[in-house]
């Protein structure tokens, strides 16, 4: 269980640029548990983790969130959120949690409910949603301190660049006559060649910062000022296709990060095609060694990092390659802690970790 997060908000933070000013600063995650595209999706295992334990960790690992609050009508929701070590002070009404519910709904609930029973709505709130895992904790800050910079605005909103332009888009009457879905000022617009119209941004439902004010006295959760966040990224969850290729996105990120010092992984190698060259005829004795990846192996080893190798030798001629292989692989000078045999001969391998040493920039000079 985590240990609960100090209070923040009375800290001094000039190189957060708080400008001394006491902000109470709270996130809110609504996880309701009624989904039919992918049933139960916030608590659905994502890279290990029911999926709403990515936000809750994000947050808490803010510099600038004093509190986070997951808001939920399920009891066993709330017992995930507070093993990820949230808070849930309260259950949401049944009826703030239909298909039809709206955030506006969730948040004037969470926020009156502070009101009533702490005294007090925090200043701003902080909205991630659990539908999308793949956030930066400094992007949340970075929304958090626009917000604290710029009191002509009401909120921020997470935009990523748009795949399709909105300029081509219509709006279909009933007799069949369309027209455009935006009136942009743009003679044509939609015959435009799409270089010549302007950038357009969609939400991507990453991170959304309000002022508590603005959700309980304008009854609205951006307000009438909206700060565009621009991203590269937008992953938000709402098919099982949109949740494995989050996944993958993920995983894939997690693979090119760079290795810290003192950190320790553990490294799987094929032999023949990664470490040696390819030879016909499957006369593994005639290989030779690629010395540029035997040169990796050997950094990553003496870096305290464990070594596997794997070899399809034998899968297909049924010769036993062992006593060769294990030769070889001495006189090429490759460290290893294990040498598995029986890796299946196919055209293509698969894999969720899979990490080309050749195509990616190497963790090492990162």
């Amino acid at each position: 269980m985590h240990a609960k997060k100090p209070r923040k908000s009375m800290r001094f933070c000039t190189e957060l640029r708080y400008y001394c000013l006491i902000v109470k600063i709270i996130a809110i995650i609504p996880a309701r548990s009624g989904s039919k595209a992918i049933p139960h999706k916030n608590i659905q295992l994502f890279a290990g983790k029911p999926l709403m334990a990515h936000s809750i960790e994000q947050a808490l690992r803010s510099k600038l969130i004093e509190r986070v609050i997951v808001s939920t009508d399920s009891q066993e929701y709330a017992a995930i959120a507070r093993e990820a070590g949230a808070e849930v002070p309260f259950l949401r009404p049944a009826e703030l949690s239909t298909d039809h519910s709206t955030d506006l709904e969730a948040f004037t609930h969470a926020l009156t409910w502070l009101q009533e029973h702490e005294g007090a709505a925090p200043d701003i709130c902080v909205h991630l949603r659990p539908t999308h895992p793949n956030r930066r904790v400094a992007d949340i800050d970075a929304a958090i301190q626009v917000l604290l910079d710029h009191p002509e605005f009401d909120s921020v909103r997470s935009v990523a660049p748009a795949r399709q332009t909105p300029f081509k888009m219509w709006m279909m009457q009933d007799d069949h006559a369309i027209i455009p879905a935006i009136q942009s000022g743009l003679k044509d617009a939609y015959n435009l060649p799409r270089q010549m119209l302007p950038k357009a941004y969609v939400q991507n439902a990453c991170i959304d910062v309000v002022r508590s004010a603005v959700i309980l006295q304008k009854g609205s959760m951006t307000g009438d000022r909206i700060y565009g966040y621009a991203m590269e990224e937008d992953f938000d969850i709402d098919t099982p296709d949109e949740l494995k290729r989050a996944e993958q996105a993920l995983l894939a990120a997690r693979i090119q990060q760079p290795i810290q010092p003192g950190e320790t992984r553990t490294f799987c190698f094929d032999i023949d095609g990664v470490i040696a060259g390819l030879v016909s005829g499957n006369d593994y004795a005639l290989s030779q060694p690629q010395q540029e990846m035997v040169a990796l192996i050997q950094h990553l080893h003496s870096e305290g990092h464990r070594i596997i190798l794997h070899t399809a030798r034998g899968s297909m001629t049924g010769k036993d390659w062992r006593e060769v292989t294990e030769r070889q692989l001495k006189e090429w000078g490759v460290p290893y802690e294990e040498l598995h045999f029986g890796k299946p001969a196919a055209d293509v391998y698969v894999d969720d970790r899979a990490w080309n040493p050749v195509a990616s920039v190497s963790p090492l000079s990162q």
